[in-house]
Order: C-alpha cells, then sequence, then structure tokens
C-alpha cells in the first residue's frame, strides 16, 4: 500500500510516499524548515517528490495528515491539501496525531518519549509514549497544558525514567527542566517528519475526503478574544 504522508502542523512542513507492509519502505521525503508559509511550500514539496519518485497521485492508496494539534492555519493548510487531493480521486485519507507521528522518529530508542509542541502563553501541546523494540505505545490523550503542569507530571509518575523531548517545545521545556534524565532529541529527529506520519497512520482508520477535518486542543487565538470581550460586557 502506497500511502502520501503531510504535516504542516508547526512552522517545519514535512511530506513522504512510502510503501507500507511487513518491512515499510520509504520510496520519497522531504523537509523544509524556512518559515516561508506553507500554502506556498506544500503543494510543491508533495509534487516534487512524487516527479522524482516517479509515483503518479493516482499510485497513492490513502492520503495521510497530521490533523491536530498544531497551528491553526498550518493544520487548515495541510488538511485542505489532503481533502482536495483524496476528493478528486476518491481515494480514503487518515487523519492522525501530530505528536504520536512525532513519536515514530524514536522506534530505535528504548524508553519514553514526550512530544511537546510550543501553544505559546507558556502552554505546550503534549502526549507521552513509550517505545519499546520498534512499537509505540500511547500513555495518555493529546491535552494542552502549562509546562510546570508537565514537569510536575512526569516527575511524579516518572521519576526514574530517561524521558527523550521532541518537538517545536522540546528546547523551551527542555530549557525550564532538562537535566540528567530529560534529553533533548537531536534536531534530526526533533521535529515532525512525513515518514513519522505515514508509520503512525497505519494504526489509524480510513475516512472520507468529506469526514476530514482539523482536530483543534483550545480555540483559536479570536475566538479566545471574543468570549473575553462578551465575558468582560456581561460582568
Amino acid at each position: 500500500m502506497k500511502i502520501l504522508g503531510i504535516d504542516s502542523s508547526a512552522v517545519s512542513v514535512s511530506a513522504a510516499v512510502c510503501e507500507l507492509g511487513e518491512s515499510p519502505r520509504i520510496i520519497a521525503e522531504g523537509f523544509l524548515n524556512n518559515k516561508i508559509t506553507h500554502s506556498q511550500t506544500l503543494m510543491p514539496l508533495v509534487q516534487s517528490l512524487l516527479d522524482n519518485s516517479k509515483t503518479a497521485l493516482s499510485d497513492i492508496d490513502v492520503f495521510a495528515v497530521t490533523a491536530g494539534p498544531g497551528s491553526f492555519t498550518g493544520l487548515r493548510i495541510g488538511v485542505s491539501a489532503v481533502k482536495g487531493m483524496a476528493y478528486g480521486l476518491g481515494k480514503p485519507c487518515r487523519e492522525v496525531s501530530t505528536l504520536h507521528a512525532m513519536a515514530y522518529n524514536f522506534t530505535l530508542y528504548e524508553g519514553l518519549v514526550c512530544a511537546v509542541m510550543d501553544a505559546r502563553v507558556s502552554q505546550v501541546y503534549n502526549a507521552l509514549f513509550e517505545v519499546k523494540d520498534g512499537a509505540v505505545t500511547r500513555l495518555c490523550g493529546d491535552r494542552a497544558l502549562m509546562i510546570p503542569e508537565l514537569k510536575a507530571e512526569l516527575d511524579e509518575k516518572y521519576p526514574d525514567r530517561e524521558i527523550m523531548l521532541c518537538g517545536d517545545g522540546a528546547e523551551l521545556c527542555f530549557g525550564k527542566f532538562g537535566g540528567d534524565r530529560i534529553k533533548l532529541a537531536p534536531a534530526a529527529l526533533r521535529y515532525q517528519s512525513g515518514t513519522g506520519v505515514c508509520l503512525a497512520a497505519e494504526g489509524y482508520p480510513d475516512i472520507s475526503a468529506a469526514a476530514l477535518m482539523p482536530k483543534y486542543l483550545r480555540l483559536p487565538q479570536a475566538e479566545r478574544e471574543r468570549l473575553a470581550r462578551e465575558k468582560e460586557k456581561a460582568q
């Protein structure tokens, strides 16, 4: 089964074409972290991967995308791109957790992976995973929480475990509570990857292009500000 995996949930953008099966194969992968808007970079990146791997879009069996958490604009761009490609071909989609996809960068690691994305205002989007013998096991659901809350949970539940921080919030968290047992993932593995999306997608069900939607963990800033103004007026 050929799968196209896309991530545009944060500053970086990535895509990959993989062949899934007993021995997954990466056919093509691309990654950009140049702060140019994804509306300009995503589809040219996808097209270059298809062209250079001699893969037609119609050859793709499943389209996978990180549907959240992440940047509101970034998620909409990725989801919209996948909806358009899959709908036009009548192919299924798979919506993957951004945090879950990140954990698949560490299948050779044995231990806890703490995926963190910078959610601003001292918050992170986070999930925890156990990686053992190449298998990734989720330990909690995706959530948005304050950095001190995350530190307290790690100290309480996993006081003796080595923990690998990954994601665009990893450096931020490492600066707050990193140390001997809490490690910062190397840059080459730290961020989302199209291959991680493809590998994680194997455990997600097929859905239609029409059903594919971004998964936000909190309201957009404009909506939060509107609700705050309405609350002030009501007081």
